[in-house]
């Protein structure tokens, strides 16, 4: 996040500041783990998601997931920050959630910030959560074909 450490920090309480409040809106009927995330875009817009579960599991969408899709809805294509909160411990986006986040990444790794309802957060680049991400459909083996 660009600017000094005062408005990088400023910008990372705005950021969970939306995320709290995407919060409020999750559907977790079943688990009871309410999620919230907002995505920061290289515009310096700000798009939230909350997760949504449904009774059969594997049609449960994550909040960074919803997130990120109502930004590319918009017609955003490049992340510069996420931020997730959760109660309990801070909790960082699943492996399914890293992987869309990659693919809308520029040039440098977006910034991942897990934070709880009492005020605790950490922060990571996404390459430090996502070290082995698919970026390309290129095989490394050159005898694989195109």
């Amino acid at each position: 996040m660009a600017g000094g450490p005062e408005t990088a920090k400023r910008a990372r309480q705005k950021l969970i500041a939306a995320a709290l409040k995407a919060r409020e809106q999750a559907y977790a009927p079943y688990s009871r783990f309410r999620v919230g995330a907002a995505v920061l875009t290289s515009s310096g817009r700000i798009f939230t998601g909350c997760n949504v579960e449904n009774v059969s599991y594997g049609l449960t969408v994550c909040a960074e997931r919803v997130a990120v899709w109502n930004a590319a809805a918009a017609g955003e294509r490049e992340l510069v920050a996420v931020a997730v909160v959760t109660d309990g411990a801070p909790v960082f986006p699943c492996g399914a959630c890293l992987q869309v986040i990659q693919e809308f990444a520029g040039t440098e790794p977006p910034v991942i910030i897990a934070a709880n309802l009492e005020g605790a957060a950490v922060v990571r680049s996404l390459s430090e959560c996502l070290p082995c991400a698919f970026t390309s459909f290129k095989p490394d083996n050159p005898e694989a074909g195109e």
